[in-house]
Parts: C-alpha cells; sequence; structure tokens
C-alpha cells in the first residue's frame, strides 16, 4: 500500500489530541492570559518591582526564550517520531561554533544556514544510531553532546585562533541581522509603560516588548511555531510522522517508511537546535564562546515535556524560562524577590482549586509552601545571589514536578523499532 493512500486509512486509529482532555477556546485562552497579567499587575504594584513587566524586560525575555524554544521545538519533531533527542545540547553546540565560523567571514545570514547546517548533521547522526543500529537514545545523545563539546573545541583552535579578533575560545566578533521596531507605536507603548498605570501599563510593556528591537531571526523562530503545527498535525506527512511515534508497527502495515520518517524528523529536530545555537552567537552575544549554550538544549527538552509534546505548549514553556532568565539579568535579586510573591498567590489559588476537587492533603501542602514563602518575601528585600542565579533552573524543575500528573508522551517514545518485526 502506498503511503499516500495510507494517510485516509490511519485518520481512523491515530490517536486522540490531548488524550481526550477538552480543549481550551479561544476566548478561555485569552482570560487566561488576561488574569495572569492582572496577577503580574498586582504583584508589581505591591512589590515595587517596576521592571517586572516593562518593554525591556519582555523584549529580553523573548530574545532569550527563543533559543530555548528552537532546541524544544527541535525535540518535538524528534520525539513525535518516536526517537528521544538527550543530544539536543549538543547539537546546538554544533550550531554556535558553525554559525559563528560562517557569519564572521561571510555574513550573518550564511551563519545561520551554516548553523543550521551543523545541527542536523549532529541530527543524522543521531538518527544513525539510534535508527538504523537501534543504539539506546540517552546513550546516543549524551555521546553527540560529548563529541559536539570535543569537536568544536579543536577546531576553535586552529580557526579563531589565528583569526584577527578571536582566540581558542572565542570567535571574531559577527556582523548582526538587521532589527525591527514598529515606529510611533513602539514610542506610545513605552511611554504608557512608563506611567505605571495598574493593568495597562504592564499591558502596554508586554506588547511594546513585543514589537521593539526585534531581530529578524526572532521572527523567523516564531513563525516555525506555528509552521510546526501545521505540517505535523495538518498534513499528510506530519499524519504519517507522528505515526511513528505512536505505533511504527502498525504505521509500517499501512505501508509507511517509519525509517525514512524518523530520519527526516531527526535531521530537522537538529537543524532546528543548531538554529537555536546560531541565534546564541549571531543574535544574542554577536560572537561565539565556548560553553556559550549553558544547558539550554536541556531546558528546551523540560520546555517541551512542559507543554506535553505540543507547539504552543512548548512555547509556553519557553517563554517562561527566558521570562525568569530575564529577571536575573534585568534588576536581579529585586525581581526575583519579587516572583517569590507571585509564587505564593499562585499557590493560594492553587489550593482553592484543590479544596474545590476536594484533594485536602494536597491543599494543605500548598498552603504550606504559600505561607512559607510569603514569609521569605516578608522578612526580606532581596535574595542571595546563588538563588537568583539558579532561578531560571529552579522554575523548570518546579514546573516539571506541577505538570507531570498531565503529560502524555507518544506511545512509542524511545522504543526500539527494527524494519519488518510487525510481520
Amino acid at each position: 500500500m502506498s503511503e499516500s493512500t495510507s494517510t485516509v486509512s490511519m485518520t481512523s486509529t491515530a490517536p486522540k489530541k490531548g488524550g481526550g482532555r477538552r480543549k481550551l477556546s479561544l476566548p478561555v485562552i485569552l482570560l487566561i492570559i488576561a488574569g495572569g497579567l492582572l496577577l503580574f499587575s498586582l504583584v508589581r504594584t505591591i512589590s515595587g518591582a517596576e521592571d517586572l513587566t516593562s518593554v525591556g524586560q519582555i523584549s529580553g525575555a523573548l530574545q532569550l526564550a527563543v533559543p530555548i524554544g528552537l532546541a524544544g521545538l527541535g525535540g518535538l519533531w524528534s520525539e513525535r517520531a518516536g526517537v528521544v533527542n538527550i543530544g539536543l545540547e549538543g547539537m546546538m553546540i554544533l550550531g554556535t561554533w558553525f554559525g559563528a565560523f560562517a557569519g564572521y567571514q561571510w555574513g550573518p545570514w550564511s551563519g545561520v544556514l551554516l548553523g543550521i547546517a551543523g545541527g542536523a548533521v549532529g541530527g543524522l547522526l543521531h538518527a544513525v544510531m539510534t535508527v538504523t543500529f537501534n543504539v539506546n537514545h540517552i546513550v546516543s545523545g549524551v555521546a553527540i553532546t560529548i563529541l559536539a563539546t570535543g569537536l568544536t573545541r579543536y577546531l576553535s583552535n586552529f580557526t579563531f585562533g589565528e583569526a584577527e579578533g578571536g582566540s581558542s575560545k572565542q570567535s571574531p566578533r559577527i556582523d548582526p541581522i538587521d532589527r525591527i521596531t514598529i515606529p510611533g507605536l513602539s514610542e506610545w507603548l513605552a511611554d504608557i509603560q512608563g506611567k505605571h498605570w495598574f493593568f495597562v501599563s504592564d499591558l502596554a510593556g508586554v506588547l511594546g516588548g513585543l514589537i521593539t528591537n526585534l531581530s529578524l531571526l526572532t521572527v523567523v523562530a516564531i513563525l516555525l511555531i506555528p509552521g510546526t503545527w501545521w505540517v505535523l498535525w495538518r498534513t499528510g506527512f506530519g499524519l504519517r510522522l507522528r505515526s511513528c511515534g505512536e505505533n511504527p508497527v502498525a504505521a509500517e502495515s499501512l505501508g509507511v517508511n517509519v525509517y525514512k520518517y524518523k530520519y527526516i524528523a531527526v535531521v530537522v529536530s537538529g537543524g532546528l537546535a543548531g538554529l537555536g545555537g546560531a541565534f546564541l552567537a549571531i543574535v544574542s552575544t554577536g560572537i561565539y564562546q565556548e560553553g556559550q549554550t549553558g544547558g539550554r538544549g536541556y531546558i528546551g527538552l523540560a520546555a517541551m515535556i512542559f507543554g506535553n509534546w505540543m507547539p504552543g505548549g512548548m512555547a509556553l514553556g519557553a517563554g517562561l524560562f527566558g521570562f525568569t532568565d530575564s529577571l536575573k539579568l534585568r534588576g536581579g535579586a529585586v525581581n526575583v524577590h519579587a516572583m517569590l510573591l507571585l509564587l505564593a498567590i499562585l499557590l493560594l489559588i492553587v489550593v482553592v482549586w484543590q479544596l474545590y476537587k476536594k484533594k485536602y492533603l494536597q491543599a494543605v501542602i500548598s498552603a504550606a509552601v504559600s505561607a512559607l514563602l510569603f514569609t521569605w518575601y516578608a522578612l526580606t528585600d532581596e535574595l542571595p545571589s546563588q538563588f537568583v542565579d539558579a532561578a531560571p533552573y529552579v522554575t523548570t524543575l518546579l514546573v516539571l514536578a506541577l505538570s507531570a500528573q498531565r503529560l502524555r508522551m507518544p506511545k512509542a517514545d524511545g522504543l526500539p523499532y527494527r524494519r519488518g518485526q510487525g510481520k
């Protein structure tokens, strides 16, 4: 049976989205967003942390979220086809080096393309080991990260080390990619945000941060999120690819070339992670530095899990981690201190919800933690620098712990598969 005719057949066997849970309508989603912004406005007013929802904070959070989001998007492609990709960090490392190598010599967009290619090569290597040779996916991913770290260090010694303005651990300066700002509207929103009005200024700060000093590569990265959703959930190609991650034996019986789709998914995964690495080198810093990925590949994987292997949820997770990271850089201890109050209020809301659901033990635990956070906030003015530095990673652990009960990974994710095993 051909792949084109198998698409219709698999429609009836494809897994239901969301595991049978009711989907949120657009008005409900907008209401949740408005409620979240209202909560941020309340915390900003009480704490005096005026930078919490400023234009600069939102713009910085978006820039920090993009590499994480691209890594998470890469993980989503791979795992939807049934291949766990722990090697995202290594593929990002390849993207930073190859992006910088081409960027300082031939221009930033050449760096973007070569960064994608570098990450895709890492993805191809992961696909060969996991799909063709059935190597354990975790072992393969870790090996690729170790290989990428050693390879880029070796290459830097005789490329950047001999280039003007470079060293064995750092590339020469890379020309920037053009940035865009909507004139008039951006200044008007910044002016409203500066007045610190309740809710209105916070809304202006969020909107202003999304249209101010925006790199063109950021726009491309944002468009990749709905693009991925459309390809994977609205096309026959996407249906076949996802079937490989849910039940490859059944997919093969319907004529799908499972190996081909797994290879495509993992190579695309590596390319997206490489793009995230190139973004770090070209847009975020304008220079390659050894170790600059800083574990963002792993955080991207966490964002994907938080998002329940869906593009929109993954983007929300990446935005959360980017926002926390930006808080650390802008205002540091003061902003992160205000987040204690935010977490305490959120836990109070959780307590009310758990009482409504008659989950009394969980409600008591949440209330105790909320009281502890309120006390910590009231008795301190700033947080220790060590806690501020660890805030993005603590956020990652907390979010994964709180969201673990609603997650549903693809059924065949990480499971070994051999062509013809269903016959």
